[in-house]
């Protein structure tokens, strides 16, 4: 079972984490790490049926609250079974919040080897790259922005060959 979670404190209210989590779909999305990543895109707007996903990870929104919380189940074919959901929790005091990532899955067929050695680590780094952008959207950027590790960008670099050749 995975259970792989990212989160970052952030020194704002809840209130203005909210409305990147709502605009997370599309290739403007304030949220998304569009910049490196294949937009999230879906065929509604945010809310439980919309389907899609961002590159080949596809999936279905299964609950929203609108500025707290959305929540994506896999589709089959990835090879995770499971979920995988966007937080905005209340901080420790009226001036801040936790902005969270759970993924919570079972990996079968081709899941078992492809995340171990290259889902996992693409996925950490699209959601150290979003948190960072989320963070910079509120005005306080990370002292330290997240760095992709030398195997990070190899994937990177064949995943994005292999997104060329077949388009």
């Amino acid at each position: 079972m995975i259970d792989n979670q990212h989160e970052r404190a952030l020194p704002v209210a809840p209130a203005r984490v909210g409305p990147l989590l709502d605009r997370i779909v599309g290739a403007d999305s304030p949220l998304w790490p569009v910049d490196h990543w294949p937009p999230m895109l879906l065929d509604a707007p945010l809310g439980a049926g919309a389907t899609g996903g961002h590159g080949p990870v596809g999936y279905t929104c299964t609950a929203y609250e609108p500025g707290r919380m959305a929540e994506f189940t896999f589709t089959p074919g990835i090879g995770l079974r499971g979920t995988h959901t966007l937080l905005v929790l209340d901080g420790h005091s009226p001036d801040s919040c936790v902005l969270r990532h759970v993924l919570r899955a079972e990996p079968h067929g081709a899941g078992r080897a492809g995340w171990p050695v290259a889902i996992r680590w693409l996925h950490d780094a699209l959601l150290e790259d979003l948190l960072d952008r989320a963070a910079t959207e509120v005005g306080h950027p990370p002292t330290r922005p997240a760095r992709w590790s030398p195997w990070v960008r190899v994937l990177y670099r064949i995943a994005n060959a292999r997104t060329k050749a077949t388009a």
